[in-house]
């Protein structure tokens, strides 16, 4: 079983920006607990970063046949980019976990609205570096 975990603009920033938000821990430590939690939960995994939206909707295309499930973290994309919508939505095959590390519910108002939830199986908030955790957890039930 394979998993495609994608990061989309300012994830790479992650424990130089905002440590309050999102913790002091570096986007390759990050990258590597993610590695291991897949590997303990029985998944291979690949992870993708890009500050371009292009990029994260072509690697969601190339997703097909390849990978059985993909975590999102969209970052900023999450509120405006319905081509990202779109892309989810045109491998609705591959169920898809949305992902944040802090509670957007508690942060800025324009981060109260996600335009991808509604094409993926479900979404993980606020719990730092183990959202991807529990996202992972929760393939174990989803495949």
């Amino acid at each position: 079983m394979k998993l495609l975990v994608l990061l989309g603009p300012n994830m790479n920033m992650v424990g130089i920006r905002e440590k309050a938000v999102y913790g002091t821990d570096t986007a390759e430590m990050i990258d590597q607990n993610i590695t291991e939690w897949a590997a303990a939960a029985g998944f291979d995994c690949d992870i993708f970063q890009s500050n371009h939206e292009g990029e994260l909707i072509d690697k969601i295309h190339s997703a097909l046949g390849v990978y059985d499930g993909i975590i999102i973290n969209p970052g900023a994309l999450t509120h405006y980019s319905y081509s990202l919508h779109d892309a989810i939505a045109a491998v609705e095959q591959i169920p898809t976990v949305e992902v944040h590390m802090s509670n957007v519910q508690s942060r800025d108002l324009f981060r109260h609205n996600s335009v991808i939830s509604d094409v993926c199986v479900g979404v993980i908030c606020g719990f730092g570096k183990y959202s991807y955790q529990l996202a992972i957890e929760a393939f174990r039930e989803l495949i």
